[in-house]
């Protein structure tokens, strides 16, 4: 039985205000009690501020960003940096999400570097994957998943212990659809396989499945052996579906 610790991250995307912020926090931190997995939220960045003072007192929810910057500091208008996040109390940093991979064209060795930074800060980066659908159709997955993890591997060496790795097939994010458990689960198996051989520890690593995860499909993705929790997108923004999947993770 794995010992892994299941976590529920909401990319909130963007999405949200001052207002809408403050009433989903109130709803997830009466919901939440003491949950038996890690839950972390993700809010835009100009809300860390809002989100580190209404998440202060508790340790049931953490605080995530959505990205940050592969460069220390200096003149890149727009960037936000590790040690800035840190400042916020930031415990984990989604990296690599697709939708920065499409519309910002960031690159695996990108990615790669942003997860350094990250480690370096103390941040735990959760590193996204997944193929498109046109991936899929042509049978190239397994490929694409293993191709992007590659660099992340090939950068970081066995520093990748401390990340957790989300698996979101592009076709599922989104669409309303969803990768079957069983087609999930293979991916999943084939990245733990891939840690393996990279010399990770690779029972150690959290993967998270990020395609549509929502309060009706949950149980049974996280049933799954290699899925240790989600990333979610949609259901991340209502305060009860959010709270069903983190019961369902436990």
């Amino acid at each position: 039985m794995s010992e892994r610790k299941k976590l529920v991250a909401g990319n909130w995307k963007m999405n949200g205000s001052l207002a809408a912020n403050q009433a989903l926090v109130q709803a997830l931190r009466q919901g939440v009690g003491q949950p038996a997995c890690d839950v972390a939220v993700c809010p835009p960045s100009v809300y860390l501020g809002q989100l580190q003072q209404l998440l202060a007192g508790q340790t049931a929810i953490a605080l995530g960003a959505q990205d940050l910057s592969q460069h220390e500091g200096g003149a890149f208008t727009g960037d936000v940096s590790a040690t800035m996040l840190k400042d916020f109390g930031v415990r984990y940093a989604i990296v690599g999400h697709s939708e920065r991979r499409q519309h910002q064209g960031e690159t695996d060795l990108q990615v790669a570097l942003k997860v350094r930074r990250a480690l370096a800060a103390g941040i735990t980066p959760i590193v996204c994957v997944g193929e498109t659908l046109r991936e899929r159709e042509e049978g190239l997955t397994e490929f694409i998943v293993k191709r992007q993890l590659s660099a992340v591997l090939h950068l970081n060496g066995h520093a990748i212990n401390e990340t957790v790795v989300a698996y979101e097939p592009v076709w599922a994010i989104g669409t309303g659809q969803t990768a079957t458990p069983a087609q999930a689960q293979s991916v999943h198996a084939v990245l733990r396989a891939q840690l393996r051989a990279a010399g990770a520890q690779a029972e150690h690593v959290r993967i998270l499945y990020g395609g549509s995860m929502n309060a009706g499909n949950a149980a049974e993705l996280l049933a799954q052996p290699d899925i240790d929790g989600g990333l979610i997108g949609g259901a991340a923004l209502k305060a009860p579906d959010f709270l069903t999947i983190v019961a369902a993770a436990a």
